[in-house]
Parts: structure tokens; sequence; C-alpha cells
């Protein structure tokens, strides 16, 4: 006869969802032979991917079939995917234990928000892992043959944004000019084609008219188109050669390398 009083057995615990992981994942400046050894990892890996509005559809052919893609393009002066929502997704998709990677242009941590985005994922409890990404600045002016800085010309450079967090302080240009002249260094300008003329006239505060300048337009794309000129002539030449965004501006005496360059023949100007 059984024990009516024996309690019954209790239901098996069921374990806890693991915890997914989330990669904010550098796509480079679209050339996929030019992403790392760890950014092709995470994509193959990956079973969410967050795709930036810039990240070339030669590097997305990376991505596993089974994985599923959602753009949140942010670009200036088009309409994008709030931040906040983009937080979200990620975080929510680590919740639910999938592999998330978050694919920016260039490099997450250049202008790309990837410090406001490792923030919120480590105040959900999440920390994610980082991989490093070519920066538009640099392939830009490689693929023109000529180097960021160099001994007789350049002793440092300075990346800077041409479109500013709204409502923010805003960039100093004439002082950033009178630094560059003084210092020697390097400008690289990401974004800034839409205020090219608030730029011109700024820097032409601290820095001649003559000052040697480049635009690179999608840099490493096939499409890639480029002109150059002088800081005097910017906005003229911006207009005349029809370059628009993406682009980067490299102001400074290191674009005379690229002039020696295309004299060798081993680069064009569109």
């Amino acid at each position: 006869m059984s024990d009516a009083t024996q309690d019954p057995p209790s239901a098996p615990a069921v374990p806890p969802k693991r915890l997914g992981r989330v990669a904010l994942v550098g796509a480079g400046p679209g050339d996929p032979d030019l992403l790392t050894f760890m950014a092709v990892k995470a994509l193959q890996a990956a079973t969410v991917v967050l795709v930036d509005d810039l990240v070339s559809d030669a590097v997305l052919a990376l991505v596993p079939p089974s994985a599923r893609i959602t753009y949140v393009g942010k670009r200036g002066g088009c309409r994008s995917t709030p931040q906040p929502a983009i937080e979200r997704l990620m975080i929510d998709a680590a919740l639910a234990g999938e592999s998330v990677v978050r694919l920016k242009g260039g490099d997450p941590f250049i202008f790309g928000r990837g410090g406001e985005e490792v923030e919120s994922l480590r105040a959900a409890g999440i920390e994610p892992e980082v991989v490093n990404g070519i920066t538009a600045g640099l392939a830009a002016m490689t693929s023109l043959g000529a180097p960021l800085t160099h001994r007789e010309y350049a002793q440092g450079v300075v990346f800077v944004t041409g479109h500013p967090q709204k409502n923010g302080p805003g960039i100093d240009w004439p002082q950033l000019a009178a630094a560059a002249q003084a210092l020697h260094l390097t400008l690289v300008i990401y974004m800034g084609i839409r205020n090219a003329e608030h730029i011109q006239h700024g820097l032409l505060h601290g820095l001649p008219a003559s000052t040697p300048v480049a635009v690179i337009e999608r840099a490493s794309l096939p499409t890639q188109r480029q002109c150059l000129t002088t800081l005097g002539a910017l906005v003229h030449a911006l207009h005349e050669h029809g370059l628009g965004s993406p682009a980067v501006v490299v102001v400074g005496d290191v674009v005379r390398g690229v002039r020696a360059a295309l004299r060798e023949g081993s680069a064009s100007a569109g």
C-alpha cells in the first residue's frame, strides 16, 4: 500500500538559457581582402548580424546563409535606425542565446559609436568582443600610395569628424588648423563633405590656401574616386569632380606623396 502522504515527484529543473555572445566587428573600408582573420571567424560563427549602411556586399557574402541579417544603417543626412534601438536589438538577441555580430564600416572605435554600444552591453551584463578593422582614413591614403605620417612632412595625424553631434560643442576648425600648422600634423576628416565649405573656411584661418588636400570617395572599392587639390580650392574641386559621401578628406603636406606616386604611375586621380 503506497504512502498517501508522500510528496509528488518534482518537475525536472529547467536549465537556464545560455547567454549569447556579441562581437563588434570592423568591416574595414569595403574590400573583403582587408578584413582580419578574427573578423572573418566572427562572421562565420554569427547567427544574427546587424549591418551598417556602408558595409559592402562582398563582406556580407561571408555571412552564413542561415544567419539573420538586419540592416540598421547609420548615415549622416539619411533616415536611420535610432541608436538605442540598435543597442536593444543586440541585447535582446544575446539574451536569447544568439551569436550576434554588430558589423560596422571601418573600425568600431573610430567614429563607429562602438564606445556607446559597449557601455550599453556591459550595463546589461554582456561583455562584448571588439574586432578592429582598417579605418577608411588609413585605407584611403594607402590606396593612393602615400602615408599619413612622414618624418619630413608630418609628425602626427589627427582623425576628426566633420559631422559633430547635434547641439554639441562642434569643432574649432581655426584652432585645429593652427595646431596642425605648428605641430606638422595630418588632418583626416571623416563625414566632412556635407560641411566642406564651413570646414574649408575654418581651416583657412590657420593653414595656407596652398596646403595640399586629397579627397577619396569609397576608398578601397572598385568604385573609388579621388581628386587632389588645395585647401583654398577644396569646395570648387568637390563640385568639379562630383565627389560625395562616403568620402575622406586628408589635409597636409603628406598629400605631396600622392603627387609623387602619380608621377610614378602607381595611382590615378579621378
